[in-house]
């Protein structure tokens, strides 16, 4: 009996709540938007996330781990993260949900490139190959010249190379910081930023009776997405976790499909496809070097 089975089941139950958490991030985010900006929707979801981190930090007495140390580092991990979290917020409400999805999986594919520059890691042949692939991805997604690139489109490209940012500068902080001290100063930082965007115009509408429970749910769902992740990449390869996460576009679509009546476009799907295809091998041709590694360490000749 293969006993990673266990092991893959168990990743699989995590992903299936990383999927939930994200589409309903997506509905709640579009249902806002008749009633809320994209800044007033980041100011109250950091506001939910504040009191859970803090109830979370209380209960597991570590609040210790929360220090200002490279407080520069967190503020420019969370402007990044502010500004694409705010750019797919937008794009959720001005163009089909399925191509928000799709185009947000390029966020690997960005930091591949980034990463070199960033954080001085080597950009190989299969890395490169995989950023390719996934650009040919994104060609068919947009046809530029076939159709016009809409704002909407643009936003949602955008936040992906804007979460790229906050990947590798997230892969900085971790290696001084705490996860409860990241998002402690995570959820602060940006409620900070929310509250003076949204008030820049000299009005915040506030939370109402039938936006309360959107507003709660965003900020449960954006904190419940990434710790899902984070748990299915403890207990499985990425090269497991990685298919599953790809889920999330044929179940947005057909949530796009039932509530929205979004049609079910081709070139969506297939340059989903194409650039899940380059993030899969960049994350394949990644784990067979650490097993390789790590056999090398092991077994030395």
């Amino acid at each position: 009996m293969d006993s990673s089975r266990p092991q893959i089941g168990k990743a699989a139950l995590w992903m299936t709540g990383a999927i939930a958490s994200f589409s309903s991030m997506a509905v709640a985010g579009r249902e806002l938007s008749v009633a809320h900006d994209t800044f007033e929707i980041m100011f109250y979801r950091s506001l939910v996330g504040i009191f859970v981190v803090a109830v979370i930090l209380t209960l597991s007495r570590k609040w210790d781990q929360v220090s200002t140390y490279r407080l520069g580092l967190h503020g420019v991990r969370n402007l990044t993260h502010f500004i694409g979290q705010n750019l797919w917020f937008y794009a959720v409400t001005v163009i089909p949900l399925a191509q928000v999805f799709a185009l947000e999986f390029t966020q690997p594919i960005w930091v591949i490139l980034l990463s070199p520059l960033l954080l001085k890691e080597r950009l190989t042949p299969v890395r490169a190959l995989s950023a390719l692939i996934g650009f040919a991805g994104v060609l068919l997604i947009t046809r530029p010249g076939a159709v016009p690139l809409s704002a909407g489109i643009m936003a949602a490209a955008l936040s992906a190379v804007f979460f790229a940012f906050t990947t590798i500068s997230t892969k900085t902080l971790t290696r001084f910081a705490s996860i409860g001290c990241i998002m402690f100063w995570l959820t602060v930082m940006q409620a900070v930023l929310g509250l003076m965007a949204a008030g820049i115009d000299g009005q915040i509408a506030l939370p109402t009776a039938n936006t309360i429970p959107f507003l709660v749910l965003i900020g449960l769902a954006g904190l419940l997405a990434h710790y899902c992740i984070t748990n299915a990449l403890a207990i499985a390869p990425a090269t497991v976790v990685v298919p599953f996460d790809f889920v999330r576009l044929p179940t947005i679509a057909v949530i796009g499909m039932i509530l929205y009546h979004e049609p079910l476009d081709h070139w969506t799907l297939l340059g989903a496809v194409v650039i899940f295809s380059g993030i899969f091998l960049n994350v394949h041709a990644e784990n067979r070097n650490s097993l390789a590694t790590v056999s090398r360490h092991t077994h030395p000749e």
